[in-house]
């Protein structure tokens, strides 16, 4: 799913024919959109969406050198990448895969997705990843031989509040963290959090006290970041000695991780075992499991539940 981003060129007959070049483009007729896409940027040259949809429409016919060069006119008008036109470079090349997504497009993609979220998710997707995390949460406090039961919880890329919901009645205190603020005003009708924050969540958690959490979880976010690194070392710095990392990630098959093309990143087990154990992290679960589905398939994952290593406890 990559934003469309719907807004004004300023040029009334070019924003006319951009909508036509987006029907042809939605009805595969990708060599009428490329041509359309091309009259609008005869009359509004810096128009970064119309290249955007050059690019798209030559990359599905097969013009990959074409697809490039119109895509990079994109983002040399929008450096900001709110059209996540970085996911199709990365994937044809053009830009490592660590740097396909980033905050303005996730923002953008989900201001958009708001309205019809959490519908979406339940019906179409089979999605169900904050009940499995909050399940593997239970788990791992029955094996700690300790409640169910967490004083601070930190909810990363919390959405409308879906994990929330999930953990309800499990917490004292309920902070969720999201960049999209029409996200935020879904969350914030739930009434079960303590305080919202717009931000990214790695800053956030850079920004709070040490050992403010006892639970962090992270359910179906891990997706829109390819290296996480910086978010387990935030996450270990912001948890309690005695509290709980949980997680969910699509699983990636090969070393490292991978930009899949339906535009998520996808995590190795080996690598997420390594990089746990360099952040100060041990493994109490780590189970394969799916938490959404595509085109009524299962979506392999894993949900994964980490506590601070002994050796290296706050």
């Amino acid at each position: 799913m990559l934003a469309t981003v719907l807004r004004s060129s300023g040029d009334l007959l070019a924003d006319r024919r951009f909508g036509y070049a987006q029907a042809a483009y939605d009805e595969g007729d990708h060599a009428a959109a490329a041509d359309l896409a091309k009259e609008v940027l005869e009359l509004v040259p810096g128009f970064a969406p119309a290249h955007a949809m050059l690019g798209r429409a030559r990359l599905a016919a097969g013009d990959h050198e074409g697809a490039i060069t119109a895509l990079r006119a994109a983002l040399a008008s929008e450096p900001e990448d709110a059209l996540g036109v970085r996911i199709e470079l990365a994937w044809l090349g053009a830009v490592p895969q660590e740097e396909a997504i980033g905050e303005a497009y996730v923002r953008t993609l989900f201001d958009e997705y708001a309205p019809r979220f959490d519908k979406h998710l339940v019906n179409n997707l089979a999605y169900r990843g904050p009940e499995l995390i909050a399940a593997a949460a239970r788990r791992a406090c029955a094996l700690r031989g300790r409640p169910f039961r967490f004083r601070r919880v930190f909810d990363l890329g919390c959405g409308t509040g879906l994990a929330g919901r999930a953990l309800e009645g499990s917490f004292e205190h309920l902070e969720g963290v999201e960049l999209s603020p029409k996200m935020l005003a879904k969350a914030r009708k739930t009434h079960l959090y303590d305080a919202l924050h717009e931000a990214e969540l790695v800053r956030f958690l850079d920004g709070v006290e040490l050992a403010a959490a006892h639970l962090v979880v992270a359910a179906d976010v891990f997706v829109y970041l390819g290296s996480l690194e910086p978010a387990f070392r935030a996450a270990r710095r912001a948890l309690a000695r005695d509290g709980l990392f949980c997680f969910s990630v699509q699983a990636h098959e090969g070393e490292g991780f991978g930009l899949g093309e339906d535009g998520r990143y996808s995590h190795g087990e080996p690598h997420l075992r390594r990089l746990a154990a360099e952040t100060g992290f041990a493994v109490v679960l780590f189970e394969r499991a799916s938490t959404r589905q595509d085109r009524g398939k299962d979506v392999p994952g894993y949900v994964v539940v980490l506590e601070p290593a002994p050796q290296g406890r706050v």
